[in-house]
């Protein structure tokens, strides 16, 4: 089913490439006029760029997720650009360098624990504050495969998105009867920019990618094609769940 979004106003975090790009794209090319946030200015702007490219509005806007001031600021700015803010995508997010726990560096931990998590905390509270305004609107998250299940070598980042899946399913109880759904996507491998930069080991990512039923990594596309749905009026009874996109691995 074609997901439509006219006169429809989203907010993608972490949209300057991979993954948030994607679904930036995607949300564009189904009518919605897109806010493609990022820390990256010029990831963002050719963000923008592929949109309007394609006959769509959007707008880029610099961001630390890590700053409260500059959210509230970011949820502003996008609610004046467009009238409201009916969908929000929390995607921004980093994947720190691999290491066994006892070997983890602190400092490691703290960043992928301040973006992942704590960004995303304030990313929610001040989008959830504008559509309560407006009457209602619609989060989704991008959490993690490894938000359901250990992720060898990464406990900072598996941490962070079983955290991100608490929160989730928390806003989820606390705004159902307030017309706002919060739910989650948790992809797996994915062939992103991130993904290739993180430093896996190649006998790592082999290891991981044979676990999958499908045999092979995801696109963005696919992740898009989910989020989408979760958006949309089709899932208008979906709300708090953790809709996986990684080629049946948790069904083992």
């Amino acid at each position: 089913m074609t997901q439509t979004f006219q006169n429809t106003a989203v907010l993608v975090t972490g949209g300057a490439s991979g993954i948030g790009r994607a679904i930036a794209l995607a949300f564009a090319a189904a009518g919605a006029k897109t806010v493609v946030a990022d820390q990256n200015a010029e990831g963002a702007a050719e963000t923008v760029s592929q949109i309007e490219a394609s006959g769509g509005q959007g707008i880029s806007v610099v961001v630390d997720i890590t700053d409260a001031n500059a959210i509230a600021d970011l949820v502003k700015t996008a609610a004046h650009a467009f009238g409201r803010l009916d969908v929000a995508v929390n995607n921004a997010g980093v994947l720190g360098t691999p290491a066994p726990l006892h070997d983890t560096d602190n400092a490691m931990f703290d960043q992928v624990l301040s973006v992942n998590l704590r960004g995303l905390f304030l990313c929610m509270k001040y989008e959830i504050h504008q559509m309560l305004k407006q009457g209602g609107g619609s989060i989704v998250n991008v959490a993690s495969l490894a938000g359901l299940v250990g992720f060898s070598g990464f406990a900072p980042y598996a941490a962070s998105k079983h955290a991100v899946l608490g929160l989730t399913k928390t806003a989820a109880l606390e705004y159902a009867k307030s017309n706002i759904r919060v739910n989650a996507v948790c992809p797996s491998i994915i062939e992103t920019p991130m993904t290739a930069a993180s430093h896996i080991p190649p006998q790592l990512v082999e290891k991981y990618l044979n676990a999958h039923p499908m045999r092979r990594a995801g696109r963005p596309e696919e992740v898009a094609s989910a989020v989408l749905w979760l958006a949309s009026d089709g899932a208008s009874f979906v709300n708090g769940t953790a809709l996986t996109v990684d080629g049946g691995a948790f069904a083992q």
